[in-house]
């Protein structure tokens, strides 16, 4: 029977949220299920996030859970949604992402951020008020190096000294980056500076959806500030969705 095909706008964002008083092995298992399923279906593309200290979105690193699932699919692609820039050394960061598109055979986009839960970035020393600052700074090497340059850069948390990847994205190709943007402005600028996508998080927030047009708005200005011409097509909207449990038999 063929099976649903939908739209190519479609993908979701994974955080995933768990109970913590649940088994953490077979909740990851349910997760990469659901991603086999999600492929089936049709689905574009799914994200992963990176957490490390509330306990109910369980996924430490996007990169791992992504290549797991990368087994046991065929299409639909795998975005880490999103590496909280400021917890990485940018070049091994970028070489881990690398070695997932290999594995995944070109299949693997980038998301960035500069980190969600402020318990996460306490706990590694990390002033959730220089995050924003850090993410620039490690963005700025990163997408270099994902286009083969040799970088050498210094800054008060970390040292590039000319420094390459020993291994690229898939087949030469150009690795998709997507930057999350919220409320701030901040994510929509960075991603128009150095062409990446924007992945806003709180589309259906009231306060995120509030500033939709004004973020959008900023993402132009940057574009071509930069010289780019924005494109509308790499913008996704995040909004909660209930996917119910199907109804059981009488």
């Amino acid at each position: 029977m063929p099976q649903p095909h939908l739209p190519s706008a479609f993908g979701v964002f994974l955080a995933p949220y768990h109970r913590p008083d649940r088994d953490p092995a077979l909740q990851l298992r349910r997760d990469l299920e659901l991603v086999t399923e999600l492929d089936r279906l049709g689905y574009e593309e799914v994200w992963a996030g990176e957490h490390h200290s509330a306990g109910y979105e369980i996924i430490a690193s996007p990169e791992l859970f992504l290549a797991a699932a990368a087994e046991r699919t065929g299409r639909i692609r795998l975005g880490t949604g999103v590496n909280s820039l400021p917890y990485h050394q940018p070049l091994v960061l970028a070489d881990r992402i690398c070695q997932l598109d290999q594995q995944s055979r070109g299949r693997a986009m980038l998301g960035v951020g500069p980190g969600q839960l402020a318990s996460d970035a306490f706990m590694m020393g990390v002033d959730p008020m220089d995050s924003r600052t850090m993410m620039a700074d490690s963005l700025e090497v990163i997408v270099r190096l994902l286009r083969g340059e040799t970088v050498t850069a210094a800054t008060d948390w970390f040292t590039l000294d000319e420094a390459r990847l020993q291994l690229g994205p898939y087949r030469g190709r150009e690795m998709e980056v997507a930057v999350a943007s919220a409320v701030s402005p901040t994510g929509a600028v960075l991603a128009g500076r150095h062409g990446a996508g924007v992945l806003s998080l709180a589309a259906a927030d009231p306060a995120g959806f509030a500033t939709l047009d004004t973020n959008w708005a900023a993402h132009e200005r940057a574009c071509a500030e930069a010289g780019r011409t924005p494109d509308r097509g790499s913008w996704r909207l995040v909004t909660p969705v209930h996917w119910p449990r199907p109804a059981k038999r009488p």
